[in-house]
């Protein structure tokens, strides 16, 4: 028994100062636990240094995903946000709308002196101001024939009065919304129809431009009756055309109606990129994309529109005209005796009616200018008078308010105003 136990006990000597002298290679054997806390310890330094700095990089990365996902979310919520509350906003300030639809605080271009016609080229052009109705105010511009340019060079508002009187017609241009009589594709127009031989005479609605007033379709269409009538007090037995442009068609529709219904018809009515009424062109119109199938759109964005009394109408509607028992004094302007009262559709209109049109017309849509000569064509009241619709092909890129570069636009005028051949000026 002896021999068998001394090695044992020598062996546990042996191990306990084994022990003693080198721990560390003990607690390694016995205990594995130790051996893996070591080994990860030992992972921190030397070699596997970069690999835990590539960690580290890659736990940054993540962090910064993370935060811009965060981000994200809240710009995607607030958008969301913004877009759901608009309608509610417009709906309960239907002024907003009215804004949108006249576009009047939108000047371009802006630093352009509208006292001064020759800085845009027209230098055969005088600026009046007139004054419908008492704190109302708008600018004119009336640019003779080009044939007169030179002889126009210095004279004065005088001379220009008296030169409606000659022998060449006359266009009252009504224009858009947005910009001011001085707009680029405006002034070239100017151009077109003065070469062509017509005197053409423009203006600014009450709160564009340089026009003194507040915006709004009764004041259009008075503002425009009022330069009317000016024009035929000095052009005698001239021929008078009025000539609407996109948001202008439906002042010019409202004007011809009121003139017709006074017996005092313009000689032509020519509509440029018209629209039916403004309901369908609003939602029709780019803008309002982003919303055409949200719920409650005709509630929330077409409603305000006519709760404004901003109609325009050009297929049916109410339109301006005058109240029975309401007589013009001088303390009772016309403009004030003009109601929204009696029904009205272009059909009814009594001269002739010229639409241009471009297919590709991404403002107010081609079927609109289209569905408006569909009403017009068949109505009695045309009869006599010469109806007739001028598309343009999508190919020659007018668009919205580039038909006065068709070469084709001064012989449809002649073959339709009834005009002898221009003689073009240089």
């Amino acid at each position: 028994m002896r021999k068998r136990t001394e090695p044992v006990a020598l062996e546990h000597d042996r191990c306990v100062a084994l022990g003693s002298s080198s721990s560390g290679s003990t607690a390694a054997v016995l205990d594995p636990d130790s051996r893996l806390k070591r080994n990860l310890h030992l992972a921190g330094k030397g070699p596997a240094e970069p690999r835990c700095a590539a960690d580290a990089g890659m736990k940054r990365a993540l962090g910064r995903r993370k935060g811009m996902w965060f981000q994200l979310r809240k710009i995607l919520l607030c958008v969301l946000g913004l877009y759901v509350t608009i309608p509610f906003l417009i709906k309960l300030c239907p002024g907003i709308q009215a804004k949108l639809i006249f576009l009047n605080f939108v000047r371009v271009p802006y630093f352009i002196d509208l006292k001064k016609p020759q800085d845009q080229g027209l230098n055969h052009t005088c600026n009046y101001y007139l004054q419908p109705e008492e704190d109302v105010t708008i600018g004119v511009w009336h640019t003779v024939p080009t044939v007169w340019w030179k002889t126009a060079q210095g004279k004065d508002q005088m001379w220009y009065e008296d030169a409606l009187a000659s022998s060449y017609p006359i266009i009252l241009y009504l224009h858009g919304n947005a910009g001011t009589r001085g707009g680029d594709h405006r002034v070239e127009l100017y151009k077109v129809l003065s070469s062509l031989g017509y005197h053409v005479v423009t203006f600014d609605y009450r709160g564009w431009g340089d026009s003194i007033g507040t915006p709004s379709e009764r004041g259009m269409t008075y503002d425009a009756l009022h330069v009317f009538d000016w024009i035929k007090a000095r052009s005698g037995d001239n021929s008078i055309y009025i000539w609407g442009h996109s948001l202008g068609t439906g002042v010019a529709t409202n004007l011809v109606r009121r003139l017709c219904e006074r017996e005092t018809p313009p000689d032509a009515l020519i509509l440029e990129s018209p629209f039916t009424n403004i309901r369908e062109e609003a939602k029709s119109h780019p803008f309002s994309v982003i919303y055409r199938y949200f719920p409650g759109f005709d509630w929330f964005f077409l409603d305000p529109i006519t709760s404004s009394g901003i109609k325009f109408a050009n297929d049916e509607k109410s339109l301006p005209r005058m109240n029975p028992g309401c007589q013009e004094t001088p303390a009772i302007s016309l403009g004030s005796c003009l109601v929204l009262s009696s029904p009205f559709s272009v059909k009814h209109i009594s001269c002739s009616l010229l639409i241009l049109h471009a297919e590709d017309d991404p403002v107010v849509p081609f079927q609109l200018g289209r569905k408006l000569y569909n009403i017009a064509a068949p109505s009695r009241s045309f009869r006599d008078f010469k109806v007739q619709f001028i598309p343009f092909h999508s190919d020659l890129g007018y668009r919205h308010k580039y038909i006065y570069k068709s070469p084709e636009l001064p012989r449809i005028l002649r073959e339709f105003l009834g005009k002898s051949e221009p003689e073009l000026q240089h």
